[in-house]
């Protein structure tokens, strides 16, 4: 199936491995015109030259760098037709173990973060009436887990920031939705050392997710098939949430 996504120009955050690689890979895959993001120099710019990308580096957990990053990426594409905000997992940590500059920093780099690459994002896609903003949330989003409370309260407001703004900006052409991933097999499961069967005990499906599945529903969010799609935060996860 073509998505229509040649030569759209297409900027993914947090995008040197895991998940966000796997959604770069994606949009290259389908023609389009990819930048990447991350922090890590060697392997960001390792990434983009794999990918045919262009490398824009950046820490998002620093004030500004989301919007910064945003306008390097549209002034070396020659324009920004897609943004996925990826920005990773905060630490984890229970409730009596983080203090207040955990706190902050979490609400700094996943929900301060997203709102500056979109605020910097939103008026050209506007102007252009088209566009798709992805913000890469997770499944705790919706249903909590233990001993990750950042996660647990911060990625239940992006999904408010995902449907209120989409309200305001789908008369422009512009789709903004929320992907939840389950547990999905990258570096950061195995570097964790997680127990993968036990894991997978936990999933209806019984394995864990593949990021090329994940990137496959981004890929689709971001193409014309998708325009009616928007304000949704869309699992991904093996059966792994159980609300309706």
């Amino acid at each position: 199936m073509d998505l229509g996504l040649r030569n759209r120009r297409a900027l993914v955050m947090g995008a040197s491995r895991g998940l966000g690689r796997a959604i770069a890979a994606a949009f290259a895959a389908e023609g389009a015109k990819v930048g990447v993001c991350a922090r890590e120099g060697a392997r960001l710019h390792a990434t983009a030259k794999d990918l045919g990308a262009r490398a824009f580096a950046g820490d998002l957990s620093v004030d500004g760098a989301g919007a910064e990053v945003v306008r390097a990426a549209r002034d070396g594409l020659g324009g920004l037709d897609v943004l996925v905000v990826n920005t990773g997992g905060p630490p984890a940590g229970t409730f009596d173990t983080l203090d207040d500059k955990a706190w902050r920093a979490g609400f700094e780099g996943l929900v301060i973060s997203a709102i500056q690459s979109i605020r910097e994002a939103l008026p050209q896609m506007r102007a252009q009436k088209w566009g798709r903003i992805m913000i890469v949330t997770s499944v705790t989003a919706r249903e909590p887990i233990p001993t990750i409370a950042i996660s647990n309260v911060m990625r239940p407001g992006l999904h408010g920031l995902i449907n209120t703004l989409s309200r305001e900006v789908a008369a422009d052409g512009v789709t903004l939705n929320a992907i939840m991933p389950g547990f999905a097999l990258t570096e950061r499961i195995v570097e964790a050392g997680f127990d993968q069967a036990k894991l997978a005990d936990q999933i209806p499906a019984r394995r864990l997710g593949k990021p090329e599945e994940v990137a496959a529903l981004a890929a689709f969010l971001a193409s014309d098939a998708a325009a009616y799609i928007t304000g949704q935060a869309i699992a991904c996860d093996g059966g792994l949430l159980r609300s309706i």
